[in-house]
Parts: C-alpha cells; sequence; structure tokens
C-alpha cells in the first residue's frame, strides 16, 4: 500500500492540474496563483468554484462537467485523495478542473479578494469533539469572506444534523443569508 502511495505521489508531481505548495510556501505568504487562477492555471476566463475537503474530486469532477463554463478548484491535505481526481480530470480532458493540496487553515494565502465565486463543502467531517475545525465554523467562514465575492454562495451538503443545526445557527447568528435548507432531503 505504502509503495503504490508513493508512486502516487512520484506520478503527480508532473500532473499540470495539481499544484502542491510546501508548507512554507503557504504559511503566512501569498501564492503565486493567488489572484490569478484564471490567467496562470485555467489559461482562461470564468467563475472560480471551490470544493473544500473534496477527497477524491468526485463532486469537482462532475461540477466541471456539468458546468464547462466555469472554473474549479478541488483543495484538500491529502495526496492519495487528490491523486484519483487529477488523474480522472486529465483523462478527461478537463481544462477546467485543478486541485490544490494543502491544509483549510492556508486557503486565504492562494485566492485573492473577490477571486472566488462559490464554495461547496460536501459532507464534510462534523468534528464533533472539535467545533473550530468545522468547515463551516466562525473561524473558517471569515477565512472565506477574504476571497469570496460579493454575494457569493456557500453550499453546504452534509448527512450530520448536528453539522447542519450549527451551520444554520452561525449563519444566523452572523445574519448570513440562507437561501435553501432542508432536513430531509
Amino acid at each position: 500500500m505504502a509503495k503504490k502511495k508513493l508512486q502516487r505521489f512520484a506520478e503527480m508531481e508532473g500532473f499540470p492540474n495539481v499544484i502542491q505548495p510546501a508548507f512554507d510556501d503557504a504559511y503566512l505568504r501569498e501564492h503565486r496563483l493567488r489572484g490569478n487562477w484564471n490567467r496562470d492555471q485555467f489559461g482562461r476566463p470564468g467563475t472560480v468554484v471551490l470544493e473544500l475537503g473534496c477527497g477524491k474530486g468526485e463532486y469537482t469532477i462532475g461540477l466541471a462537467q456539468r458546468y464547462p463554463e466555469r472554473n474549479f478548484v478541488g483543495v484538500d491535505i491529502k495526496g492519495a485523495r487528490i491523486w484519483r481526481g487529477a488523474k480522472t480530470a486529465l483523462e478527461e480532458k478537463l481544462g477546467n478542473v485543478a486541485f490544490l493540496r494543502t491544509r483549510i487553515e492556508q486557503i486565504a494565502s492562494f485566492f485573492g479578494p473577490g477571486e472566488v465565486d462559490e464554495i461547496w463543502l460536501t459532507f464534510p467531517d462534523p468534528q464533533l469533539k472539535k467545533g473550530r475545525k468545522r468547515l463551516s465554523s466562525s473561524r473558517f467562514l471569515n477565512a472565506y469572506k477574504q476571497f469570496l465575492k460579493d454575494g457569493g454562495k456557500i453550499h453546504l451538503k452534509t448527512d450530520s444534523t448536528v453539522l447542519h443545526r450549527y451551520t444554520l445557527s452561525l449563519a444566523r447568528h452572523n445574519e448570513l443569508k440562507v437561501l435553501i435548507h432542508t432536513e430531509d432531503l
């Protein structure tokens, strides 16, 4: 298993759709793509959509296939997971997909003010014991504000009742507009 993982990491180094900065290149610094994703990564204009905690990138790939005029960035820290999504995007010649391997805590280092149109949080870990690590916590919502366009959207899909209710209460507390929500999907 470890050998296969190392082979995938080595293969991914040559993928043009994967950005894997060293920790020091992102920690408290602006990455070279910050504010320049459309020009430097995608080579075309378009809305920028993030999937945070993308795992193997199935949702990122699916959205990119459905909306070819948009540019998608899947973000996760796990390289073995990202490999699958990146490989699929290359095989299917999806030029509107990239993957960023980093910690969500460093996300503001990679995107400039108003650069992102939408954020998807698809079935994130509800972090039952560590609320501050929830991707919909105040800590992260404040980070997203740094690069989300005015009127931008954050989509949350979860099967965790705890996370759903927590996020709704946080949205109300912060006077954020909730467009649609349901507890019975």
